[in-house]
C-alpha cells in the first residue's frame, strides 16, 4: 500500500451499468490522487435481477424503488466498510465518501428531463459512520445540463499535460471521450459516445448466461456483419451533436433484438465490438484533439494523438484490438501506462467529486454538460 503521510482521504464507491457489483475506491490526495486501496463486492443474484429489472419501465415501480434504495445503499456500506477492513485503515482518517449510486434511469432528452440512482445516503453514512456526498448529477440537470458525463473534470485534473493533447476514453456500460487540450486556458470537451459494455454484456447474457464476454471469446467466434453494423450506426444518438448523453434504458437489449433478427449471436457480438470502436473512434476524430494531430503534422511533427482507454472494456483486447485498427494514426493505450489502473479511474472519480463538494469547488465541465454554469455538485449526508 503506497504511503498516507499527508494525504487526504475519501473514498470513492460506485456501480456501473453492468450492475454485477460494487466498487469501492480509497484514494489519497497530496500532489496528486493516488490509489490507496481497492475492494469490490458482487451484488446478490436477486439484488442484481431487480436492479437490472428496474432499468425497464415496468409495473409497482414506486414501492421496488423504494425497496432497492435502501438495499444498495446497505450494500455500498458494506462495500465501503470491507475495503476499510482489507486496508487497515481507520474510518477517522477518511474525510469522506462520494457515492454514485446506482442508476436507474437517465431521461435528460425528456420534457422534464431527469436522471434516478438509487443507493440512499442516509443509510450508507449511518452504517458507515462517514459523511457521505450523493446525488451529483441533479444539480447539472437543474442547470440546463445533461447531468452526465462527469468523469471528465477528473480526467482533466489527473491525466493533461501541458505539452500536447491527450483523449481519455472510458468504456463502462456507456463510453464517453474526454479531449484534453494543452493550452490550460482551453475547455475540456467530450460526451458519451454511444453504448460500451452495455450490449455486449446483454447479449452475452441472453446468449451464454455468463454475465460478460470475458477476454472478448464469444465475440472473436463471430464476424463483423456489415450491413447490421450501419443500421445501428443508423440511430438518431450517433448523429446528435454535443452535448449529448444516454444510457442502457435507451440502448437496451430490445433496440439491439429489433435490429439484429436473422443473425447468429457471435456475429451480433462481433459487431456490436465494433460499433463500440467505431463510434469511439468517430468522437476522436470528430474532436480539436484530432485536428490539432493534422495541423501539427503539417507542420512537421510526428508524435501520434495519445488515447488512453480506463473502464471496464479495457480489460477486453478484441475490443481493444478493434479501437487500435480504427485509430491506426493514434497510440491508443490504458491509463495503466500513466499510472493509473484502468479498472479504478471511475471510482477515483467519484472520490475525487466529493472532495470537490467538501471543498465548495465546481465538479462539472459545463462545455461537456451544457449546464449554464459550473456547480458545486451532490448533497452532503453526515452519519449522525
Amino acid at each position: 500500500m503506497p504511503s498516507l503521510t499527508n494525504h487526504e482521504l475519501f473514498i470513492g464507491v460506485l456501480s456501473g451499468t453492468s450492475v454485477d457489483a460494487v466498487d469501492a475506491a480509497l484514494v489519497g490526495f497530496g500532489e496528486r490522487a493516488e490509489l490507496i486501496a481497492t475492494h469490490t463486492l458482487p451484488y446478490p443474484p436477486e439484488l442484481r435481477a431487480e436492479l437490472l429489472a428496474l432499468a425497464i419501465p415496468g409495473e409497482n415501480e414506486i414501492d421496488r424503488l423504494g425497496a432497492a434504495d435502501v438495499s444498495v445503499g446497505r450494500h455500498f456500506a458494506q462495500a465501503v466498510n470491507g475495503l476499510l477492513a482489507s486496508a487497515k485503515v481507520s474510518r477517522e482518517r477518511v474525510r469522506a465518501i462520494g457515492s454514485h449510486g446506482q442508476t436507474v434511469r437517465h431521461r435528460p432528452r425528456q420534457v422534464v428531463p431527469f436522471t434516478l440512482q438509487v443507493g440512499d445516503p442516509n443509510v450508507i453514512a449511518t452504517e458507515t459512520g462517514l459523511p457521505v456526498v450523493a446525488d451529483f448529477r441533479r444539480k447539472d440537470l437543474a442547470l440546463g445540463g445533461q447531468g452526465a458525463p462527469l468523469v471528465p473534470a477528473f480526467h482533466a485534473a489527473m491525466f493533461r499535460r501541458e505539452h500536447g493533447q491527450r483523449v481519455v476514453v472510458n468504456i463502462g456500460g456507456i463510453a464517453n471521450a474526454t479531449v484534453l487540450p494543452a493550452a490550460a486556458d482551453a475547455p475540456v470537451r467530450g460526451y458519451d459516445t454511444g453504448p460500451g459494455n452495455t450490449l455486449l454484456d446483454a447479449w452475452c447474457r441472453l446468449h451464454t448466461g455468463a454475465p460478460m464476454d470475458r477476454d472478448g471469446r464469444f465475440a472473436a467466434r463471430g464476424t463483423v456483419q456489415e450491413r447490421l453494423l450501419r443500421e445501428l450506426l443508423a440511430d438518431e444518438f450517433f448523429a446528435r451533436p454535443a452535448p449529448k448523453s444516454t444510457g442502457p434504458e435507451y440502448f437496451s437489449l430490445a433496440w439491439l433484438q429489433e435490429r439484429a433478427a436473422g443473425f447468429a449471436p457471435a456475429d451480433v457480438q462481433a459487431t456490436l465490438v465494433a460499433l463500440t470502436a467505431r463510434s469511439i473512434a468517430e468522437a476522436v476524430r470528430g474532436s480539436g484533439a484530432a485536428a490539432a494531430l493534422e495541423c501539427g503534422r503539417a507542420q512537421g511533427a510526428s508524435l501520434p494523438l495519445e488515447v488512453y482507454v480506463c473502464g471496464g472494456g479495457a480489460r477486453n483486447p478484441v475490443l481493444m484490438q478493434a479501437l487500435r485498427e480504427r485509430l491506426p494514426e493514434c497510440a491508443v493505450e490504458t491509463t495503466a501506462a500513466l499510472g493509473v489502473d484502468p479498472g479504478w479511474v471511475e471510482a477515483m472519480a467519484f472520490a475525487w467529486l466529493a472532495r470537490q463538494r467538501m471543498n465548495a469547488q465546481p465538479g462539472n465541465c459545463v462545455e461537456v454538460t451544457g449546464a449554464k454554469s459550473a456547480a458545486v455538485l451532490g448533497g452532503l449526508w453526515w452519519p449522525e
